[in-house]
């Protein structure tokens, strides 16, 4: 994982950015969770998943009786992409460019073949569209594991669609329920 580490410091570097890399097990961990990118509170503490998004990634993972120590956790892109706001001057979150999911792909490939996981939970579009190669939308797909090459993918929304769209709670833990059941019979 250092050389992977390495190279992800170097891609960051070259957008003059700092990274936030991935944790948790990072051997033949049986799931591997995959977000879309940092925000400022991770970028802050160095963690993947550290803001409100975490939180309720903490209750996802109690639903499923697992801890952040028996998965591991990274992003599609591993730099915040953000942008000024212009009535406050404060950087805020913005979706990844294609550029830096470009930039960050092969290091990420490598990254998902040193962990070997078992199942690729995907958070969210960007996620997804990651691991599965295509234009799939989570939309469509939340809930349903498919195999892509060797590994399984389950996609969920991201975390942070729960904050901002209250309505997705259920179908949310619907998911979860399934992801638990899937889980339970590969480990």
């Amino acid at each position: 994982m250092e050389n992977i580490n390495r190279e992800i410091l170097r891609i960051a570097e070259t957008f003059g950015k700092t990274p936030v890399f991935g944790s948790g097990k990072t051997k033949n961990a049986k799931i591997l969770l995959l977000g879309e990118a940092p925000g400022a509170k991770e970028v802050e503490t160095g963690r993947p998943f550290a803001g409100s998004a975490g939180k309720n990634l903490d209750e996802f993972l109690s639903i499923l009786g697992l801890r952040r120590e028996d998965i591991y956790i990274t992003n599609t892109v591993k730099i915040r992409p953000c942008r000024v706001n212009e009535k406050t001057g404060r950087a805020v979150n913005r979706p990844p460019t294609k550029a830096e999911i470009s930039a960050f792909s092969e290091v990420l490939r490598k990254e998902i073949s040193a962990v070997s996981p078992e199942i690729i939970v995907t958070l969210g579009n960007t996620a997804l569209q990651a691991v599965s190669g295509d234009d799939r939308k989570i939309g469509d797909c939340h809930g349903q594991v498919f195999r892509n090459g060797e590994f399984l993918i389950f996609p969920l929304y991201h975390p942070a669609a729960v904050i901002y769209r209250r309505s997705l709670k259920d179908e949310y833990v619907k998911d979860l329920e399934k992801l638990k059941d899937i889980v339970s019979q590969k480990i």
